[in-house]
């Protein structure tokens, strides 16, 4: 590689790290949506109905423009190459640059082995909750209605752990009308959008949003008589191993009567290259890494469920971005 060929290629990881922050940003606020919908956008006419400042949101598109996401032709703005991908994977930039972007701006501190204490994993809970909806969407709704309807028993009570937007419980509910269900999350501003989802869809007298660590979670009423449980996108927080199995079990007492467990994540990837990775699997598994958040894989998964005292009924491979499954667990 010559010097001007390595000039290129580290401007192109620069201005793809600022491009990033954008997409989220275009997101956000509706410009990515207006350009999927009409194919064009007017940046001045765009930020005067939108109250934004017009260089600055000229900026943002500039931003997209230099790594093929958008053409500019001043401020006329169009889809270009990259475009319908970008569109795509959307949740995706604004988990990392909106929800993890305090984690990776402390990096250097997050490496000294020293500072790992106290609250150094903190992220904005809010943009990691709004990310994984949309994520959730994609990712795991069309395997995960099609697990629902394969259910053999009508639903009465359903709880959902981790819940975050409350998007879940609230498909459940909507699914199963005569259904009262509960969702459980650490995270408050996490929650209070959830009631405000709730509210906005009449289910709120359906519906007990609740805050807890689920790794540390006393028993409620409320937990009596679920029959479906689910959990999806946090189940690596339940590792490493023996905590995994200590919490499987923990569970089982806590919702005695579920019929089904319906438990989707992402799962570590194996044998591919650190530069074939594909949208998304670096910067979740690196973030998690950051933490100290161990990612199990499918095996370790397979591994722990009957010594927690669930059996795999079925599992439903997805695998779209960081080796998503959902697995179909009943009490054994």
């Amino acid at each position: 590689m010559t010097t001007g060929d390595a000039e290129s290629a580290v401007a192109r990881i620069f201005n793809a790290s600022v491009a990033a922050s954008a997409v989220s940003a275009a997101w956000e606020i509706g410009a990515l949506d207006e350009l999927s919908g009409h194919g064009v956008l007017d940046v001045n006419k765009f930020a005067s109905e939108r109250h934004l400042d017009p260089t600055a949101a000229l900026a943002l598109f500039r931003a997209l423009a230099a790594v093929g996401i958008v053409e500019r032709d001043d401020v006329k703005i169009v889809p270009a190459a990259h475009f319908a991908e970008v569109y795509r994977a959307r949740s995706f930039f604004h988990w990392l640059s909106r929800g993890s972007a305090d984690l990776f701006r402390r990096m250097p501190e997050v490496l000294v082995a020293e500072n790992r204490v106290g609250d150094f994993r903190r992220r904005d809970s809010a943009a990691i909750a709004y990310a994984c909806r949309e994520i959730s969407t994609f990712c795991y709704d069309p395997w995960f209605r099609k697990a629902v309807d394969g259910l053999d028993f009508e639903v009465t009570a359903v709880a959902d752990l981790g819940c975050g937007s409350g998007e879940r419980v609230l498909q459940l509910l909507r699914r199963f009308p005569t259904a009262r269900g509960v969702g459980v999350d650490i995270a408050r501003p996490a929650l209070t959008s959830a009631a405000d989802a709730a509210a906005a869809a009449e289910l709120a007298d359906r519906v007990l949003f609740v805050e807890a660590d689920v790794l540390a979670m006393e028993a409620r009423e409320e937990f009596l008589g679920v029959e479906l449980l689910t959990s999806f996108m946090m189940g690596h927080d339940f590792w490493p191993r023996q905590s995994c199995v200590a919490t499987l079990q923990r569970l089982r007492e806590l919702f005695p009567e579920t019929r089904r467990f319906l438990l989707g994540d992402a799962t570590r990837t194996v044998g591919i290259p650190d530069d074939e990775l594909p949208v998304f699997t670096l910067g979740f598994e690196v973030a998690h890494d950051l933490m100290g958040t161990f990612i199990p894989t499918v095996a370790d998964w397979e591994s722990v469920f009957e010594e927690g005292g669930w059996l795999l009924r079925r599992k439903h491979t997805i695998d779209l971005a960081v080796g998503e499954v959902i697995f179909e667990l009943e009490q054994l």
